[in-house]
């Protein structure tokens, strides 16, 4: 991989987008190479993911615009097909996925944020949607996640005026999670990452199709896939330890994703 550097510590995986001189903003190359990398994960042995950029002044600054500048009408929508069905193998990714915004995060860096799981953020994250400041719309599903995550109004406001926001702002519309000074803000990943490695992994899996696939369909059928998802973790040994170990009144001995 010349973009992508992947590391493993226990069961969290950590995947950072490295093209630090373009602010690691997404080409070709670099989409192929973040979907090669999640495609490589080890499922059986890792349990949660951290995403994050390069240095300290961009997680991905947006799509190359080099790129997109001469792209006739089927190029350009045959690039945003390719970003979009990434990002979408990331939101539909079987364990969780963790966004370290670590600065700039605007258009398709933006969009790859939400499509995972959690974010948080350095103090100096800026976030956006500068699109219609091109002349294009949002094409990696900008306009389809900030709506869903934001508000429908919020989500307008941000993507109709091209304005960028403060790590503050994004806290408090609800874009992310929580925001650190940007010496802590790995730490305090790998810290969540492994809050959420440690707990049972078929589990945390099941919840993660729970809440994404019913999300999707009304309230009825959302409870139907609920209870079958409550279901299937009745047959794993880790809800059998799980459960022994409370009833025992000890401390689980190991969770072993069985």
């Amino acid at each position: 991989m010349e973009f992508i550097k992947y590391e493993e510590k226990g069961m969290i995986g950590i995947i950072t987008i490295s093209r630090e001189k373009a602010l690691n903003a997404l080409n070709s190359q670099v989409l192929d190479e973040i979907e090669k990398t999640f495609d490589s994960v080890d499922l059986n042995n890792i349990r949660c993911l951290i995403l994050t950029g390069a240095g300290e002044k961009s997680f991905v600054a947006g799509a190359d615009i080099s790129q997109m500048s001469t792209c006739t009408k089927a190029e350009g929508e045959a690039f945003g097909k390719k970003g979009n069905d990434i990002f979408r193998k990331i939101e539909t990714f079987p364990i969780p996925v963790i966004a370290a915004v670590n600065g700039f995060a605007l258009g398709g860096g933006c969009e790859i944020a939400m499509s995972c799981d959690i974010r948080i953020c350095s103090e100096n994250a800026i976030f956006g949607q500068p699109e219609v400041g091109l002349g294009i719309t949002p094409g990696f599903g900008g306009t389809q996640r900030l709506p869903r995550i934001v508000g429908v109004g919020m989500a307008k406001q941000i993507i109709y005026s091209a304005k960028n926001i403060k790590a503050d702002e994004a806290l408090r519309i609800g874009l992310v999670n929580a925001v650190y000074p940007q010496a802590e803000l790995m730490a305090q990943a790998e810290k969540l990452a492994t809050a959420i490695a440690s707990a049972a992994p078929i589990a945390v899996r099941n919840c993660k199709k729970a809440i994404n696939e019913g999300l999707q369909v009304d309230m009825d059928k959302a409870i139907v896939i609920e209870e079958k998802l409550f279901g299937d973790c009745f047959e794993t040994e880790d809800q059998k330890e799980g459960m022994k170990a409370f009833l025992e009144k000890r401390k689980v001995e190991k969770f072993v994703n069985k």
